[in-house]
């Protein structure tokens, strides 16, 4: 389990890793590089080649055995007790004869630590997924820096220097909530122009799988408040705009969610020579999230076949 002081990330791993294998730099030099021991380089390097990328993940700490763990049935009373009385670890504890710590420690584990994650009145967690592909499509822009030719700092160092103003792309992102299938538009700017032509862009990618939009969530970038255009678009395809609530991110958090994984397993995956050859691999990777990559939310199905299912009515 990675602890907030470590030095490298599952991503740093894969750096140093890929700079000793494929960029051949001595074992030494480059675990210097990323401040580590020569012989963290080694052990990265063993497990790499023992089980493959996989072997670079954070393990659980847990131990195999947990004899003095809290048995399951105190476990199912707390969280009952929870649902039930509406009341923090302070009154839980001296009522069930736990330490406030041990039922905290039970509730954030269960992700019901926050009262107002959940109903008022019955207790249940906060969630809602959307039934039907199409009913509500989340929207947001990512802002990447752009590769200097030969690579950048992220992948080759700090010390390594570049010329400036290279600029931005900007990755327009839209997400079915029901489904995850997902489109993404690379646009030089997210003025209302850009972000009119990339919605329609949105709508004529999932009308082409058979589904169609009838609610859009942004957020409240003045992109998607004060443009006329915008709304006259959205106007005339039909769609419905909905905002997420005043410093409330999470309302939108499919799409923030998304943005993270797009930079961990395609942005800053791998090292890419120029700009041109990692924009270049964008569609194979966007291709293989929606019609191979297994979602957990999903029960480990990809999004495109949980599309296509509820689109032919088989989905159960």
């Amino acid at each position: 389990m990675l602890h907030r002081t470590a030095k490298l990330t599952p991503f740093g791993r894969r750096l140093l890793v890929e700079r000793i294998l494929i960029e051949g730099w001595p074992p030494a030099i480059a675990a210097e590089t990323l401040g580590v021991s020569r012989a963290t380089a080694y052990k990265w390097l063993h497990r790499y080649r023992a089980e493959g990328v996989v072997g670079l993940e954070d393990r659980s700490a847990r131990p195999l055995r947990r004899p003095r763990a809290l048995p399951d049935r105190d476990v199912r009373r707390i969280l009952r007790l929870r649902r039930r009385l509406r009341v923090g670890p302070h009154r839980l504890g001296p009522l069930l004869g736990h330490p406030r710590s041990t039922v905290y420690g039970v509730l954030r584990r269960h992700g019901v630590s926050r009262l107002a994650h959940a109903d008022r009145l019955s207790g249940a967690p906060l969630r809602y997924v959307r039934e039907r592909p199409g009913e509500l499509l989340h929207v947001d822009v990512k802002r990447l820096g752009r590769v200097p030719d030969g690579g950048g700092h992220r992948m080759l160092g700090a010390g390594v220097r570049h010329e400036r103003g290279l600029g931005y792309d900007y990755l327009h992102v839209a997400i079915d909530d029901a489904t995850r299938v997902v489109f993404v538009g690379v646009h030089p700017d997210e003025r209302a122009a850009t972000t009119v032509r990339f919605m329609r862009d949105a709508v004529a990618f999932f009308a082409d799988h058979g589904v169609r939009i009838e609610r859009v969530m942004t957020d409240n970038a003045m992109t998607y408040t004060r443009s006329r255009l915008l709304v006259s678009a959205l106007a005339e395809l039909g769609i419905r705009h909905l905002r997420t609530r005043p410093r409330r991110p999470q309302t939108n958090g499919k799409a923030e969610r998304f943005i993270g994984t797009l930079q961990r397993e395609w942005a800053y995956a791998r090292l890419f020579r120029s700009n041109a050859e990692r924009l270049a691999s964008l569609p194979r990777w966007l291709d293989t999230y929606n019609r191979r990559r297994p979602h957990t939310a999903l029960g480990g199905l990809s999004p495109l076949t949980v599309l296509v299912n509820k689109v032919a009515g088989n989905d159960s």
